[in-house]
Order: structure tokens, then C-alpha cells, then sequence
């Protein structure tokens, strides 16, 4: 017993130190272990031991009258540190006390707020299959093909990898780096930076069939739009539009999301206005979490500033339906697996 206790200590003090280097303020962590230390205190064991059923009753009876702010800030302290356990000492627990790290919420558990009000769970990767199977078919009689074909290439790549709308507007032909590993990268210059801190860069692997969607798109699509390939500053994703120049603007938001909107209630109408691009980021996380990429990687992948988003993302429906578990880890092995079963997937 004292072993553990020692244990315990030292595991929230790595945790503090661990919130520390990643920026945050003093404020902020010495809230979240407020945060919990009072749960800790009504649970009266360590919180690795705390399950679902626990989770219900602090949240569902404990803090049941309370402001939706206090118990949303509470669950996502709970969330954070068990991210940690399992990234940091899930091994160590196990062996110590018989356990496997899971977090105590869940999507049926989670408080909501303002925040939380429109959770988004995505379609299965079934349903995903169906909406571009039948979007690819029209392509083949649709009146307007290449703008029809630009937008289900953007789509496609929003459910492949990851990538925001608004990211995937900004995207210059040049952002595609054919050179770059083993499938290709594109260089997103304009990621959403984290509370405002203006564009944060990132390097997208083309995983998951990315590189053959943007392969076809160039080699058969772009050049229908009628612009300069050689032009510094080319969009990939053009608007039907020009500039008085003659070369074609940058397609907006609205386009693409009208595009996806339309295509889902032709070909997945049970989801309609519900599918939306950040639906199909959602899906993508969940897909490659599902393949066995660890959730470091996916932070990568997605450009997210902190892990907890990225924890949020993730699904885990489908796994649950099968009892599947797959292995997280945040070393170098997992994400070397995973680019091992995609060089056998493509």
C-alpha cells in the first residue's frame, strides 16, 4: 500500500510537470488539480481505479446541481489525467496493481454545456464507403464535372487525413511535396493556431489512400480549370471563377460544404446537413486511431495544440461493438506499424 502511495504522489507530480512544459499557466494547472483533488477526495482511492459506474455517480448525484462550467471543467481535468496515465505509466500500473488504464468518461457520461451542446459522432466507415461510392459514380454524368470532382477530392481528403476546410481553400499546388516519405506530404500553411496564436504550420503525411485521391485530381481534373500549373501561388482547389488576370481564384468554404451537403443527401441521406467537413475530420481521427495509429501521431496528423483535443475526436463506437482495444503508445513503434500497414493498404 505504501508503494502505491508513493506512486500516486509521484504520478500527479509528473503530471503537473508534464502540464508545465507544455505551456500552460500556473493558474490553469493549479485548477486542474483542484479539480482533481476533489474528486479524489469524494472517490477516496486512486483515480486509476475509478470506473464508468464511479464516473455516473460523482457526475449524475455529486455535482448534479452544479454549473454545467464547473462540471465541464472537472470531466476535462479527469480526461486529461488519465491521457496521461495511459501515455506515461499505463505499464507501470499494470503491473502494480493488475489494471488497465481506461478513463472513466465516456461519450455517454460526459457532461454537456454550451461547449458540448452538438457532440459529433461520424458516420461508419460503411456509411463513409457509400457516399463516395455513389459520389464517384456521378462524376461520370454530372453537368459540372470539374467542379463536382473538386469538391469530392477536397471531401475525400477531409475523411483521409484530416483536413479543415479552411485549410483545404488555402492549399497552393506547390503545398504538395511528392519528394516527402514514403506516400508524399502536403505542407498545410495555414492551420488553425491555438487561441488565436495566428497560422500554425504542419506536415500531413498523404496516408490512407490520400496520396492516389490528389494523383487523380492532378493528373485528370486540375488542367480543366484552365489555369497556369507553373503560376507561384496556384490554388489546388480552384474556383470556377477568375481573377482579372485570367487565373482562377481559390474556391471558398461555402462550395465545398454545399458540395459535401448536397452529395450526402443524394447518397447518404440518412446524415444530409449533419455531415459536415469538420464531421468527416472527426472520422478521419477515429479511422486512423482504429488502424492502430497512436494518439500522439493523430495529434500530428489533425494539428492539434493539445492532446485532449485529439482524445475527443476519437470515436471509439465501432471498437466497442467488436471489443477491440488497439494498442496506444507514443513511441516511434506504432506510428512505424502503422506506416507499415498502409505501405500494404495502398
Amino acid at each position: 500500500m505504501e508503494e502505491l502511495e508513493w506512486f500516486e504522489t509521484d504520478v500527479l507530480s509528473g503530471f503537473v510537470l508534464a502540464r508545465a512544459s507544455a505551456g500552460l499557466a500556473d493558474g490553469t494547472i493549479r485548477g486542474d488539480v483542484g479539480h482533481l483533488d476533489q474528486i479524489r477526495t469524494w472517490f477516496g482511492r486512486p483515480l486509476w481505479d475509478m470506473e464508468p459506474a464511479d464516473a455516473d455517480a460523482y457526475f449524475g448525484k455529486v455535482l448534479r446541481g452544479s454549473p454545467s462550467g464547473t462540471r465541464l471543467a472537472r470531466s476535462q481535468a479527469l480526461t486529461t489525467y488519465f491521457m496521461f496515465l495511459e501515455l506515461r505509466h499505463k505499464v507501470e500500473l499494470h503491473r502494480m496493481t493488475g489494471r488497465v488504464v481506461e478513463c472513466p468518461i465516456d461519450e455517454m457520461n460526459r457532461p454537456r454545456g454550451a461547449k458540448d451542446a452538438q457532440l459529433r459522432i461520424p458516420p461508419t466507415e460503411p456509411e463513409v464507403a457509400t457516399l463516395f461510392t455513389g459520389w464517384g459514380g456521378e462524376l461520370a454524368t454530372c453537368r459540372k464535372f470539374t467542379p463536382t470532382a473538386r469538391n469530392y477530392t477536397a471531401s475525400k481528403l477531409m475523411s483521409q487525413v484530416g483536413l479543415r476546410v479552411s485549410e483545404a481553400c488555402k492549399l497552393d499546388l506547390d503545398d504538395i511535396k511528392w519528394d516527402l516519405g514514403r506516400f508524399g506530404k502536403l505542407h498545410v500553411r495555414h492551420g488553425k493556431g491555438a487561441r488565436g496564436s495566428g497560422p500554425r504550420e504542419r506536415m500531413v503525411p498523404l496516408i490512407n489512400g490520400a496520396d492516389r485521391t490528389l494523383r487523380w485530381f492532378i493528373e485528370d481534373v486540375w488542367g480543366q480549370f484552365d489555369d497556369d500549373h507553373t503560376r507561384p501561388g496556384a490554388p489546388l482547389f480552384p474556383s470556377e471563377r477568375k481573377n482579372t488576370d485570367g487565373s482562377s481564384r481559390r474556391v471558398g468554404d461555402d462550395a465545398l460544404r454545399n458540395g459535401l451537403r448536397d452529395a450526402a443527401k443524394a447518397h447518404l441521406p440518412g446524415w444530409g446537413e449533419r455531415l459536415t467537413p469538420h464531421v468527416l475530420r472527426h472520422f478521419c481521427a477515429s479511422q486512423l486511431y482504429g488502424n492502430g495509429l497512436d494518439l500522439l501521431a493523430i495529434q500530428e496528423v489533425l494539428g492539434h495544440s493539445w492532446i485532449a483535443t485529439t482524445m475527443r475526436y476519437v470515436n471509439p463506437r465501432e471498437l466497442h461493438q467488436t471489443g477491440e482495444k488497439p494498442q496506444v503508445s507514443s513511441s516511434r513503434d506504432g506510428r512505424d506499424a502503422f506506416r507499415s500497414h498502409y505501405a500494404l493498404a495502398v
